[in-house]
């Protein structure tokens, strides 16, 4: 399990009232420091009160990560003259109230911005958005699901196999690794990813369940998870527009599949 941040790294800025309960639940995992500025719109006698746009404005230096709940919107308003540098600047996600998409706004790559957005999309079940370049020019996705308590050393070895029968295919072009819920915490699979600098991206069972796939069906997994198969779907549902280029392979107690969404034109 990912340790909470300290509340210096990370600050949480609900842009409303109403998204204080989705905050705190997310602090409440991530840790940092939880800003409520509506408490802040009234000034005694003589005081100036301060926008909101303000009062980040004075906090956004204070923490190295920022977590915005709100539309991308106000984000970038906010945001107006704050960045300077990408190896500097406090890395930006912004939430929507709803929790329907985590998105990697500022110093995503460099500033860790594209790590907490899958992050923030595991806690939330938000989807995550990317688009710096160095994400973006790796075509791969791997589906992965493994038995309880799989070591780092057993995933690896799973996925080296699985891509050694794609042709060129390395562990370089891996984008994103997706597994089902119920293996979020996996440590084995949390280790792999970790050591490679891949992000985790975790798929609901419901989602599966839900997915129509051409796979073979598992019976063990459907008797023990209630679901068809992990690894094929979770890829496909993380890459939507991918085709899969190999399907389920197993070993030693890891199944490993591999998407593509190499872009080819119209």
């Amino acid at each position: 399990m990912t340790p909470p941040l300290a509340e210096a790294e990370l600050g949480i800025w609900p842009v409303r009232a109403e998204a204080e309960l989705l905050a705190a639940r997310l602090q409440g995992t991530l840790g940092g420091t939880l800003y409520r500025p509506w408490l802040n719109s009234e000034a005694g006698e003589g005081e100036a009160v301060l926008t909101q746009r303000q009062q980040f404005a004075l906090a956004y230096r204070r923490h190295r990560r920022w977590i915005m709940i709100g539309a991308a919107g106000i984000a970038v308003r906010f945001l107006d003259g704050q960045p300077q540098d990408k190896h500097s600047d406090p890395a930006v996600v912004v939430l929507d109230e709803a929790a329907r998409f985590a998105i990697s706004l500022l110093a995503g790559h460099e500033g860790g911005a594209n790590r907490l957005a899958y992050r923030v999309a595991q806690l939330t079940g938000a989807q995550p958005v990317v688009s710096t370049a160095t994400e973006a020019i790796k075509p791969l996705v791997l589906g992965i699901g493994c038995r309880k308590h799989a070591s780092a050393g057993q995933v690896s070895q799973a996925v080296a196999h699985a891509l050694a029968q794609l042709d060129g295919a390395t562990l370089a072009q891996v984008r994103e690794v997706a597994t089902i819920d119920i293996k979020a915490e996996e440590p084995g699979l949390l280790a792999f990813c970790a050591t490679h600098d891949l992000p985790l991206r975790v798929i609901s069972t419901r989602q599966i369940a839900q997915r129509a796939w051409v796979g073979k069906p598992s019976e063990w997994v459907k008797q023990n998870v209630g679901v068809d198969g992990v690894c094929e779907p979770a890829a496909l549902i993380a890459s939507p527009r991918g085709r899969l280029a190999l399907g389920k392979t197993a070993l030693d107690g890891v199944t490993v599949a591999v998407v593509d969404d190499t872009f080819e034109g119209m």
